[in-house]
């Protein structure tokens, strides 16, 4: 994971180290994807998510097309 001041920074970051652009996600999704994720992976009933209930995290937080398109 790589931080940027804007989205200006992420394409000359690009074009400088002839990388693709990828997703990108502001710091506030960023957490709250890390607290939808791990909030509760002490407890001891923690099973991984399903495919859908991974899907509805990340639609609910906002991140949504091809780079966060889950498998199926």
């Amino acid at each position: 994971m790589l931080l940027f001041r804007s989205e200006q920074h992420v394409d000359r970051w690009c074009q400088q180290w002839n990388r693709p652009r990828g997703a990108t996600m502001t710091l506030n999704q960023g957490w709250r994807l890390a607290r939808e994720w791990y909030n509760d992976r002490l407890s001891a009933e923690w099973r991984p998510k399903t495919e859908a209930e991974a899907r509805a995290a990340l639609t609910r937080i906002g991140l949504v097309g091809e780079f966060w398109r889950l498998n199926g």
